[in-house]
């Protein structure tokens, strides 16, 4: 198989599509057999090599063409490179447009789309549309996704629309020394991560903030341990002022993976009510370290969390947030059925799925 990968970003920064599209990357890079070739055209990386692009390449690899998002390049290189391709797998519904237009250039490329979340959970216009009914097949991260796609893309052969569910990072996993839990339950320790930006506002950290006061009339060691960065912080840490619990939350600022693996190894559960999730990658992050998850009902998220390894509330509900709280500190789930479960999604099984999909 000779394959082109487009992505947004790979390794610019630590966003959840990101992660997951270098994950994308090694699969295809280990489908492509002794005889294959994987290139990868990003548009906002920056052109050479991460030091990173070792762990998920193989001699199979062959170009990494970043285009310090130039978006001119990125169209002429995916044309340059899609020439030399039989398989292209888009990353975002924006570039498939890209993708479509290297298809007129090589009529036997078959281009496939990874669908994420609330990017298709809207109306297309016809320029979207067209390049939808032209992919192969459109890769969903969830159900719930692909009935948004169907819903607002009726034209769409159901057929088309297939299930692949994001996957953990093999790189990502804990040692067993630190999967267990440094705080007991008496002080319990609440993590949260995720972009803190005023566009993603949908995520619940606020909620989760104004639910501090209330979880601290039980637990009054209780402490919030928020990870990530953007220009919504402000308003956050003004909010928790507000309440009068600076003194109980703790804003890390962006970290590297392996000070985020301490972050999920010390914590006592996994917080992100987030209203918009098409699947929850971070919800798997926690989970691989056998920490019970806490999330919104709502999106992707209700298949990612059951109630063995966590609690859904509805979103916005400050008080039930913070009575799951209070219920997950009480009656902790057992940790080795919630690795189970997030081994489910391991990054074998997701290699499969994806070599199924690509048939």
């Amino acid at each position: 198989m000779k394959a082109l990968l487009l992505s947004p970003e790979l390794f610019l920064h630590e966003g959840g599509i990101a992660r997951i599209m270098r994950l994308y990357l090694k699969a295809l890079c280990e489908l492509a057999g002794p005889a294959g070739r994987v290139d990868a055209l990003v548009l906002n990386d920056h052109p050479g090599h991460d030091g990173r692009l070792p762990r998920y390449t193989n001699a199979q690899f062959g170009e990494m063409a970043g285009c310090s998002r130039r978006k001119l390049r990125f169209i002429l290189e995916a044309i340059r490179l899609g020439r030399r391709a039989e398989v292209l797998v888009c990353g975002h519904l924006h570039q498939l447009a890209v993708a479509r237009l290297a298809q007129v250039f090589n009529p036997r490329l078959r281009y496939y789309l990874v669908a994420h979340g609330i990017e298709v959970w809207r109306p297309f216009s016809l320029l979207e549309r067209r390049a939808l009914l032209g992919a192969r097949r459109i890769l969903c991260i969830s159900e719930y996704t692909r009935r948004q796609l169907l819903r607002f893309c009726p034209a769409l052969p159901p057929e088309r629309l297939v299930i692949v569910p994001n996957t953990l990072d093999p790189h990502f996993s804990p040692t067993l020394n630190n999967r267990i839990s440094a705080a007991p339950f008496a002080t319990p320790r609440i993590l949260t991560v995720a972009r803190l930006s005023s566009a993603d506002t949908y995520k619940g950290v606020d909620t989760l903030i104004e639910a501090m006061p209330l979880v601290r009339r039980e637990f009054p060691l209780a402490r919030l341990r928020i990870v990530g960065q953007g220009d919504d912080r402000p308003r956050l840490e003004a909010l928790l002022q507000r309440l009068g619990v600076g003194f109980a939350v703790d804003f890390t600022g962006p970290l590297s993976d392996e000070a985020l693996r301490a972050e999920y190894a010390a914590c006592d559960l996994f917080a992100l009510p987030s209203r918009k999730e098409g699947f929850g990658l971070v919800y798997l992050e926690a989970m691989i370290y056998g920490k019970a998850c806490l999330g919104a009902r709502a999106g992707g998220t209700p298949e990612v969390i059951t109630a063995a390894t966590g609690q859904l509330v509805e979103y916005g509900n400050i008080p039930d947030l913070a009575a799951a709280v209070a219920d997950l500190v009480r009656h902790p789930r057992d940790s080795e059925v919630v690795r189970r479960h997030a081994d489910t999604f391991a990054f074998p099984a997701f290699t499969r799925r994806l070599a199924a999909a690509l048939a």
